[in-house]
């Protein structure tokens, strides 16, 4: 049987640059299912299966009222939601194996939104004149492949005819393309890394490996954060050794790379084994010195800058103070096994005795905040070693062993 793909679209606005995206596909070998998210009407190009009104009556709101109110922002609010509703339906039916869609600013944002229904590993391509600005807020924590439309999605001319048959020539090789299959069975630990506490969690990742487990690393830069909430939120991972939770110095100091206020909550919130420890949390992450907010810039901050592009600022002891009853905060609403675990010679690499951020009171400021907000029978494990130290990883592997079997 050839593979399905699902072409979801304004094509009332579309409609000829939608049939010849169908078109290549069918070429291609495989079939074609499609969703209008047009409000405005529909095409007769091609057939289509499901119709803006579904769509919108998915989404919680009627076709007729969505055209009679003519507001663009709700209508593709409505369409958005619409669509994820009946693709997942789709989906979960069994009717196709891949997603593409395209379009300017509403339409990337109807497809797309669809497309963050769908689980990780599922073709999802989107034709989009925004990709190549940031597309974090299109993209999620999905696997959505966004491919630059170079010119408008406006008519079927010498660059659009090869970015729409290149575009369904991937779809079609996405859902076409053979997956091995897993050899690997073990139980899965998610890991929250940073280039400051690489030497911790590559150590980790040895020694768990050696005890028969798989590690999936993440790096702490907002959306990696983001992705290992959203997995262990979907129980994808069996545990949580958050080594590094400097996302939540960028949360409070308004840097660049925070994940969210909901993160160290999701493996709480699942019962999953979590160890926590406030790796990085020294630093809030801004782009170049001169895109650090002025209101910093008083002289009494201390300041890195990693790379041309990274500034890191070493946070204060009044915001660890602040970091520390947030994790405690985060702690105590866990339903599964939690533990901390401190190094008491630096949290990071920078936060070694000597070195550029190296502050105990600042250090002992969030110490002190986690013990005197925890919950009393969630431990605390203190160890005279810097982050990176190797018996400090040793540790982290211990207590987190510990807690997945205490949840069995």
């Amino acid at each position: 049987m050839s593979h399905r793909i699902l072409l979801l679209g304004t094509f009332d606005t579309k409609g000829p640059e939608y049939a010849f995206l169908r078109d290549r596909i069918l070429e291609a070998g495989c079939e074609v299912v499609s969703i209008n998210a047009g409000i405005d009407g529909s095409t007769d190009l091609f057939p289509v299966d499901v119709e803006a009104g579904e769509v919108a009556q998915a989404g919680g709101d009627s076709i007729d009222v969505l055209r009679r109110d003519r507001d663009r922002g709700r209508a593709i609010a409505v369409m958005g939601a619409g669509a994820a509703v009946v693709v997942r339906r789709l989906f979960d039916e069994g009717r196709f194996d891949g997603i593409i869609g395209m379009g300017g600013s509403g339409g990337t944002g109807i497809v797309t939104s669809a497309m963050r229904g769908l689980p990780i590993g599922v073709p999802k391509f989107c034709v989009s004149t925004l990709a190549a600005g940031d597309v974090s807020p299109f993209v999620g924590t999905k696997d959505i492949v966004m491919m630059p439309s170079v010119a408008d999605v406006a008519g079927i001319n010498r660059i659009s005819r090869t970015i729409l048959s290149r575009a369904a020539g991937a779809i079609c090789g996405m859902v076409s393309a053979a997956i091995p299959e897993a050899q690997d069975e073990r139980p899965l630990i998610a890991a929250s890394m940073f280039g400051n506490t690489t030497k911790c969690v590559d150590a980790c990742r040895e020694q768990l490996d050696a005890a028969g487990y798989e590690v999936l690393v993440f790096h702490a830069t907002g959306t990696g954060g983001r992705v290992l909430e959203s997995l262990a939120d979907e129980q994808l991972v069996d545990a949580v050794l958050d080594i590094t939770t400097t996302e939540w110095a960028d949360e409070i100091c308004g840097g660049v790379l925070t994940a969210g206020p909901d993160r160290l909550s999701a493996a709480g919130r699942r019962g999953l084994p979590h160890l926590i420890v406030p790796g990085c949390i020294d630093m809030c992450n801004f782009g170049r010195m001169s895109t650090v907010p002025e209101k910093f810039k008083d002289g009494t901050r201390n300041f890195y800058e990693w790379t041309p592009e990274i500034t890191l600022m070493r946070t204060t002891a009044d915001e660890n103070r602040r970091l520390g009853e947030i994790f405690a905060e985060k702690a105590n609403a866990a339903t599964g096994p939690v533990a901390f675990l401190f190094p008491l010679k630096g949290v990071s690499m920078l936060d070694a005795a000597g070195d550029r951020f190296c502050d105990r009171i600042a250090d002992q400021a969030f110490f002190d905040a986690v013990k005197a907000n925890i919950r009393s029978d969630i431990p605390v494990v203190e160890i005279d070693a810097n982050i990176n130290d190797p018996e400090f990883a040793a540790k982290a592997v211990e207590i987190m062993l510990e807690l997945i079997a205490s949840n069995r």
